[in-house]
C-alpha cells in the first residue's frame, strides 16, 4: 500500500437506518489529494447488502443524514449555499429514491448534528450562539462587527479561554428547535453561557427526544471551572412547557454522557464515570427509572468502558460497543443486568437496531479494511440467557470474561474491496508477555509485504497516545501501522500501563507514572518481540509516537540509547510549561497529582527535559501551531535543546494543523517527512 492508495478509500461516515428497516443511509468522504480537499458525500444501500449507491453529489458536499420516523423524509446537512444548514427531502420507501432538496435553516450562525423528533414535526440541532443574544440578527451583527473590527485582540477572563484548536471566545453551543414546516429555530438554552451538549470530538450526539417527544434529555457541563473539571451532568427539559427549567437527573461527580430514552418511556440510559477530575474513569452503562427516579448500575461488574450504545425496541435490551483486549466488540445487556459478546475480531461501532429487533446495522473495521457498514444477525439468542440464569451479572473482570455468543456479521456495503483486493497487507499478530509487577501485557506486530522469514527487517516501533488509548485491530489514517509496514519494516505496537481494554486497574497504572511502569512495559515488549522474532535486526529500530507517545518518545530519548531515531508527534518535553499552555488543566492535574507548585518534585521526575544530557539519538520533532493541547512551545523547546546539544535533529511544523493532521497535503507531507526521517537513519545501506 502506498500513501496515494490510502487517499483513493472512500471513507465511511455516520449511519442511519430506513424505519421499515430496508435502507442504510450513510454519508462516505472522497478525498481530492490535488485539490487538499476531504468530502462527504450521502449515500443509499440495502440493509440486506446490495449495490451502494450516491444520493447526491453536491460540491460543497453533505452529511449527518436521518430518517424521518415514517421514512418519507430524509434531513441532511450541507454548505451549499454557504454555511452548514438543515435540508429536507422527501424519500421513497419502496424504491429508495430521493426527491428535490429544500433549505429548511437560514441561521448566519449555521447548524450541526441535526435529528428528528418521534412524530417527525420537529428538528433538533445545535448551534454556537452568543448566550447575550435573543436572535439571529444580533448574533449576525455580532460576528459581521468582530470581522470587519481593525482590532484583533482578545481579552481573557477566565481559562479555557482556547480549546482543542481554536479560541472559545463569546459564543456558546446551545441545542435549538425548529418545526420541520420552517420557521423560526427556538433557541432552547437562552441565556446560558455553556456549551450543550459538552464538547466531544465525535461519536453520538449528546441529547435525546423522549419517545413521546415532549421531553429532551442532554448533557452540559455547567460548571464554574470547565477548564478543571470534568463534570457533565444529564439534564432534562421538557417541550410543552415554554416556562419549564433543565432538571438536571445525574448524581456522579464525573462525567456523564449520551443520554438515551428507551423505546417504552420507562428509562433513560447513559455512560456515567465516578470520579471527579478523571477524563478516562470507567465509562459504565447506568439505567435511570423515570417513575422513582432511580439510578442503576446496569453492569457492575464489567470492567471495561462502555464507549457506545444502543435500544432494542422492545425495552428490554441494550446493545453496546467496548474495547477489549485489541478488539472492539459488540455486546447485549438484558434488564436487569444479564449480559453476553455477540461478536469478535474488528472495531464496531455506530450501532443501530432494525425496527424488528432482529438484526444491527453497525460499522467494522479491521486494521487491514477500513470501516465497513455491517449487518448483525441476533438470531435470538435468548436461550443463552436462561443457560446463565435470569439474574446473571457478568463482566470482564475477576468473574471472566462474558460468555460469547457468536452471531452472523455481513458485509453490507463494499467501498473499498476493488482497491484492497489489489493490495499486499500482512495480518496483524498479537502476543502476550510478562512485565513488572507480574503483569501480563498484548503486543502486536504486523510482517511487511512480500515477507521472508530467512532476511533481517528495521523495525518502526509504535507508541499510541492517549495515554489512555490503545493499539489493536482498527484502520487508521493517521497513523497507518499497515502503510508504515509497507516500506518494508516491521511494525511493532504495545499496549503499556495506561491502556484501554484491560480492566480499570491497567488503565489507571500510568496515573502518577508515565515514565515508569508503562515505559518498562514497553521495554520489554520490544525485548520480547526480538526474542520471539528472529526476522527482528534489533540493531536497526526507530520508536515513533504522538501526544501521550509523543512524550514517550521524548522520555526514551533520554533514558536509552537503543534506537537508531525517534519520532516525537506533539509530545510533551517539559513537564512544567506543558501545565501553564495546555487547554484542558484537569488532565494535568489528575496525571501528575497537583499542580507544579503543590507537586513540583512529580512534575520534574516525569520531565524529559530533565534528561537532557543524556540526548544522543536522532530525532525529529513534529508539532502544529494549533495544538492547545500540548502548545507548539513544547516542540520548539525540543527542537532548540537538540540543536545546541548538536544532536541530529529536523522539526516539521505545522501552521494550519492542530493536535491531528488532517488536510490532504499535510498528511502526504507528514508521512514523507517521517518515513524519509527513519530510512534516513535504520535502513541497511
Amino acid at each position: 500500500m502506498t500513501f496515494d492508495d490510502m487517499m483513493k478509500m472512500r471513507r465511511l461516515g455516520d449511519i442511519d437506518v430506513s424505519p421499515d428497516g430496508r435502507w442504510v443511509l450513510f454519508s462516505a468522504t472522497d478525498v481530492d489529494l490535488a485539490k487538499n480537499t476531504r468530502t462527504p458525500h450521502l449515500w443509499l444501500v440495502p440493509t440486506a447488502g446490495g449495490k451502494s449507491r450516491a444520493l447526491m453529489e453536491w460540491m460543497a458536499g453533505e452529511n449527518g443524514g436521518r430518517f424521518s420516523s415514517d421514512g418519507k423524509e430524509i434531513l441532511f446537512e450541507s454548505g451549499r449555499e454557504g454555511g452548514e444548514q438543515i435540508w429536507l427531502a422527501s424519500f421513497d420507501t419502496a424504491t429508495g429514491t430521493m426527491g428535490e432538496a429544500h433549505r429548511l435553516t437560514h441561521l448566519s450562525t449555521e447548524t450541526d448534528g441535526a435529528i428528528w423528533s418521534p412524530d417527525g414535526g420537529q428538528i433538533l440541532f445545535t448551534s454556537a450562539v452568543y448566550p447575550d443574544c435573543n436572535d439571529d440578527g444580533c448574533n449576525k451583527a455580532r460576528d459581521e462587527e468582530r470581522a470587519e473590527s481593525k482590532v484583533k485582540a482578545r481579552i481573557f477572563t477566565h481559562l479555557l479561554y482556547r480549546h482543542w484548536d481554536v479560541f472559545t471566545g463569546d459564543k456558546r453551543s446551545h441545542l435549538f428547535l425548529v418545526d420541520a414546516d420552517g420557521g423560526t429555530p427556538r433557541d432552547l438554552n437562552a441565556g446560558d453561557e455553556h456549551d450543550v451538549p459538552t464538547f466531544s470530538l465525535g461519536g453520538p450526539t449528546g441529547y435525546a427526544f423522549s419517545p413521546d417527544g415532549r421531553e429532551i434529555a442532554y448533557e452540559e457541563k455547567k460548571v464554574d471551572d470547565p477548564a478543571l473539571s470534568t463534570n457533565s451532568d444529564i439534564f432534562t427539559l421538557r417541550l410543552d412547557d415554554a416556562n419549564a427549567k433543565p432538571v438536571k437527573i445525574s448524581t456522579s461527580l464525573g462525567g456523564d454522557f449520551t443520554p438515551r430514552y428507551s423505546p417504552d418511556g420507562k428509562y433513560i440510559a447513559w455512560r456515567s464515570q465516578r470520579r471527579a477530575g478523571y477524563e478516562s474513569d470507567r465509562f459504565r452503562l447506568v439505567l435511570y427509572d423515570r417513575a422513582t427516579k432511580q439510578l442503576k448500575d446496569m453492569l457492575p461488574g464489567f470492567d471495561r468502558w462502555v464507549d457506545e450504545f444502543v435500544w432494542a425496541p422492545d425495552s428490554q435490551r441494550i446493545y453496546f460497543a467496548a474495547g477489549d483486549a485489541g478488539e472492539e466488540p459488540v455486546y447485549m445487556v438484558k434488564l436487569p443486568g444479564a449480559a453476553m459478546q455477540l461478536t469478535t475480531n474488528g472495531a464496531f461501532g455506530d450501532l443501530h437496531v432494525t425496527a424488528d429487533g432482529k438484526a444491527l446495522i453497525a460499522s467494522r473495521m479491521e486494521v487491514t479494511t477500513p470501516a465497513e457498514v455491517v449487518r448483525i444477525a441476533r438470531d435470538r439468542p435468548d436461550a443463552a440467557y436462561s443457560a446463565m440464569g435470569h439474574d446473571a451479572v457478568i463482566g470482564l473482570n475477576r468473574d471472566g470474561p462474558l460468555p460469547l455468543y457468536h452471531s452472523a456479521v455481513d458485509a453490507v456495503t463494499h467501498l473499498n474491496d476493488a482497491l484492497l483486493a489489489q493490495l499486499d497487507m500482512p495480518k496483524m499478530e498479537s502476543f502476550w508477555f510478562p512485565s513488572i509487577d507480574r503483569v501480563k501485557v498484548q503486543g502486536f506486530l504486523i510482517k511487511p509485504p512480500g515477507f521472508d522469514a530467512a532476511k533481517k527487517y528495521p523495525v518502526k516501533f509504535l507508541i499510541h497516545g492517549g495515554p489512555q488509548g490503545a493499539w489493536g485491530d482498527e484502520w487508521s489514517y493517521r497513523w497507518n501501522a499497515e502503510l508504515f509496514a509497507a516500506s518494508g519494516y516491521v511494525v511493532v505496537m504495545i499496549n503499556p500501563r495506561g491502556s484501554t481494554g484491560y480492566g480499570q486497574t491497567f488503565v489507571d497504572g500510568v496515573n502518577g507514572d508515565w515514565g515508569g511502569k508503562p515505559y518498562i512495559d514497553l521495554m520489554r515488549g520490544l525485548d520480547y518481540a526480538e526474542l520471539h522474532s528472529s526476522f527482528i535486526d534489533k540493531s536497526h529500530e526507530c520508536a515513533l509516537g504522538a501526544s501521550y507517545g509523543g512524550y514517550m518518545a521524548d522520555w526514551i530519548l533520554g533514558h536509552t540509547h537503543r534506537f537508531k531515531c525517534i519520532v516525537t508527534h506533539d509530545g510533551m518535553f517539559n513537564t512544567e510549561s506543558a501545565y501553564g499552555t495546555t487547554d484542558e488543566l484537569w488532565f494535568n492535574e489528575w496525571e501528575f497529582k497537583g499542580t507544579p507548585w503543590t507537586n513540583r518534585a512529580l512534575y520534574r521526575r516525569w520531565s524529559p527535559m530533565l534528561a537532557e544530557t543524556n540526548f544522543r539519538t536522532p530525532t525529529l520533532v513534529v508539532h502544529s501551531q494549533l495544538d492547545y493541547r500540548l502548545d507548539v512551545s513544547e516542540g520548539y523547546q525540543l527542537f532548540d535543546t537538540l540543536q545546541r546539544m548538536k544532536v541530529p535533529s529536523k522539526m516539521l511544523y505545522f501552521p494550519d494543523e492542530g493536535h491531528w493532521i488532517l488536510k490532504p497535503q499535510n498528511s502526504e507531507l507528514w508521512y514523507r517527512t517521517v518515513n524519509d526521517w527513519v530510512d534516513q537513519w535504520t535502513k541497511v545501506q
